[in-house]
């Protein structure tokens, strides 16, 4: 079996004063022991990603999914245990490893092709710079909206301008925090099949992603993490060996349906 990609190691996070607060941080007592006071988020997580997998994150909300995917992008630190991506220690972000925000985090007084081009700023020639941003807009399907604002997008056309910029920071570790929550149904099919896409031609890329959805995360995935109630540790980790494409109606996706169910403590789901 290969090393692992990314390998957290009883990593656990504490709530104080009502946010998330890691090692070193103000309140946080020196000899690393949890104040009664604090609500404990994650507890004693250990997880091992390889290289490549694409690994959805499943629980109910509150539980620490997104803390988590914050820990693992280097934004917070734990407040017990460790973080290690390619055996080197998570001390903080790294440009290789990216994040997609829940909310977004377009530069609303940027173009989007000025926003994809950010990602691409080592590029000194700005004709190149410029000429590798439209080839990530076309791989998301957003031909001819270079010189918009992203408030003249819509909110699967700026999503997509997210996924593009992402890209073209050539990630090794792609971190995607619910991306798809704000959007209608047939707009977040059109994306699950496009992200699919774009893994297959990406196959090296290591993706999180945080999601409440279900399906979402028994058509995209290979690998299934479900969280607890806090204080949550990993309830499953489950591989899902059904090739892509995929037809939720298949045995064994129905079976990790109810599996999944029964872990969210959903005992008779429609």
């Amino acid at each position: 079996m290969n090393k692992p990609k990314i390998r957290l190691e009883r990593v656990t996070v504490r709530y104080g004063n009502g946010h998330a607060r890691g090692k070193g941080e103000r309140g946080a007592d020196n000899g690393g022991d949890l104040s009664t006071r604090d609500k404990i988020i994650l507890n004693s997580i250990d997880l091992e990603i390889h290289a490549g997998e694409f690994v959805s994150i499943l629980g109910h909300s509150g539980c620490g999914k997104s803390t988590l995917l914050k820990i693992v992008a280097g934004f917070l630190k734990p407040h017990q245990g460790s973080v290690w991506i390619d055996d080197k220690l998570v001390e903080g972000p790294q440009s290789k490893h990216v994040f997609i925000f829940q909310e977004g985090a377009l530069f609303p007084w940027l173009t989007i092709i000025e926003n994809v081009a950010l990602a691409l700023r080592t590029v000194k020639d700005s004709r190149e710079r410029y000429s590798k941003a439209r080839e990530y807009l076309e791989l998301v399907a957003l031909e001819g909206v270079e010189s918009h604002y992203p408030f003249m997008l819509s909110g699967g056309m700026r999503q997509r301008a997210e996924i593009a910029r992402a890209l073209a920071a050539q990630p090794d570790v792609l971190l995607m925090d619910e991306p798809f929550s704000g959007l209608d149904q047939l707009t977040r099919l059109h994306l699950r099949e496009e992200l699919l896409y774009l893994h297959v031609m990406l196959p090296n890329t290591t993706i999180l992603f945080v999601t409440h959805d279900i399906d979402e995360s028994l058509q995209l995935s290979n690998k299934l993490v479900i969280l607890g109630e806090p204080p949550s540790q990993i309830k499953c980790c489950r591989t899902i060996r059904v090739p892509h494409p995929r037809t939720l109606s298949t045995p064994e996706l129905g079976e990790l349906r109810s599996l999944i169910h029964h872990h969210l403590g959903v005992h008779s789901a429609l």
